[in-house]
């Protein structure tokens, strides 16, 4: 589809009637990621061969702008040191999709559309108002398989893992025809920082200071992946984590007993995956970086839930000594010991601020990363996989697969792991910057993750 066609999610600004508030600080450093290549969230749905289904289609994402308008907004200034979030009146004129055809089947058009970036500086300009959050696309596939695909891409200020979760169960039920759900205005009213409580977000000043320090010097001395090739234009690239609901069950349940959560081994198996990928000697030590981002919504002032679009996550970074002969659930105690502990202390609140401000600074300044990779940690995870129980859904909306992620080829961790029950099958999207990393590289770390938390999740199986 050419660019020019694609459709925004609102009209251009310009009438008395539209609002906008600044941007909060969390909000601004994903309007200085997504022009670099990390934080464009993709919705990609694979429809089934059916009448009506651009119609429908069209009805589900107009909908969804409906009930939540921070998807009807435009980022003004994006680019400068004080962009704004623009409003449109509801009676704004909505966007409307055309289906376009497509020789590629869904799976090569989602990679395609995943790194398709509207926001990006080298883009055609959207106009002096800003770029619209919400960008929508519709495909006819090529037979035999034909049907359509839908790809909804939001701009990460806007929408964060946990929304886009939700904003899909919206798009099915749309398109199961169930009608519009309930409307909400949170993101309009407020980013994350004015909703946190103030005595969860006091921090004094000598704390902040040792801390930033704490941050920088650990980054300046943590190891990651080898890079393949460094200094070239890069995209976002995905291999699938896929376990069976019989091995879903027993990797849960061995997670329970070795009082850990699923990101805490996810990310365990990585750290130990990405060593035994290096051949080093017996002991050798090396050190690595873990982000833990967390679901800040029931920690807010009035509190949220997942219905509430808008970005309203928080990260927790630790560093952790890796000599190769620990075990999975031995390292995985590490892991949910050393995250929980900083969020026993609020640091998911007081260090909001700190770690936006390194962000910002790393995308100024990529030579304070390792080879200018802007690499910031060897893995990043979720403290919960999103679970969907949607097979009737699906059914009913004549969806036959679909896929939320996100780029991360800009700033960012080695690999992302956007981690998801399915009908009790753990399905695991691994994103990675290509080439900077291959795909071959990452396909066979994560052949060794998968081996380490089946071995771990069997009967006396902890060693590797």
């Amino acid at each position: 589809m050419d660019p020019g066609k694609e459709q925004a999610g609102t009209a251009e600004p310009g009438g008395s009637a539209w609002s906008a508030r600044p941007v909060g600080g969390t909000e601004y450093s994903w309007c200085r990621a997504v022009p670099g290549g990390t934080g464009t969230t993709l919705l990609a749905l694979r429809l089934s061969p059916r009448a009506g289904a651009a119609t429908a289609a069209e009805a589900a994402v107009r909908s969804l702008q409906t009930a939540h308008p921070i998807l009807r907004a435009h980022l003004r200034a994006a680019s400068t040191s004080s962009p704004t979030l623009a409003f449109p009146p509801s009676s704004a004129p909505q966007l409307a999709l055309a289906p376009e055809p497509s020789a590629l089947d869904f799976d090569s058009l989602l990679e395609r559309e995943l790194n398709r970036n509207p926001w990006a500086a080298a883009e055609p300009g959207p106009g002096p108002d800003g770029a619209p959050v919400l960008f929508a696309a519709l495909y006819d596939l090529p037979a035999p398989a034909g049907g359509a695909a839908l790809f909804v891409r939001i701009h990460t200020a806007a929408c964060d893992r946990a929304a886009s979760a939700a904003l899909l169960r919206e798009l099915l039920a749309h398109l199961g025809g169930a009608g519009a759900g309930d409307p909400e205005a949170a993101a309009v009213e407020a980013g994350l920082e004015d909703r946190i409580p103030k005595k969860d977000a006091w921090k004094p000043f000598w704390a902040r200071g040792v801390d930033m320090v704490g941050y920088s010097i650990n980054g300046l001395r943590t190891s990651t992946l080898p890079f393949v090739e460094t200094g070239t234009a890069r995209s976002t690239q995905m291999v699938r984590l896929a376990f069976g609901r019989d091995d879903t069950a027993r990797l849960l349940d061995a997670c329970k007993e070795n009082g850990v959560k699923l990101c805490s081994a996810m990310a365990a198996a990585t750290l130990l995956a990405a060593r035994q990928s290096k051949k080093l000697d017996s002991g050798q030590q090396e050190t690595y970086s873990t982000a833990t981002l967390i679901n800040c919504r029931q920690f807010l002032e009035p509190p949220l839930d997942d219905h509430n679009v808008g970005f309203f996550y928080s990260a927790i970074t630790n560093t952790h000594k890796i000599h190769g002969e620990e075990t999975l659930w031995e390292l995985a105690k590490r892991c949910h010991d050393s995250y929980t502990s900083a969020k026993n202390s609020n640091k998911h609140l007081t260090d909001t601020a700190d770690l936006n401000f390194l962000m910002c600074r790393a995308i100024e300044n990529p030579q304070l990363t390792t080879a200018s990779a802007l690499r910031t940690a060897l893995v990043s995870v979720f403290e919960e996989p999103v679970t969907y129980d949607l097979s009737y859904l699906q059914s009913k909306a004549g969806v036959d697969d679909y896929a939320c992620i996100a780029t991360v080829h800009g700033i960012g961790p080695s690999v992302g792991v956007f981690d998801s029950i399915r009908d009790g099958r753990l399905d695991c999207a691994c994103m990675y910057p290509s080439p900077l990393h291959s795909r071959k590289q990452m396909q066979e770390l994560f052949d060794t993750v998968k081996r380490i938390l089946h071995q771990g999740s069997s009967a006396g199986g902890d060693k590797f």
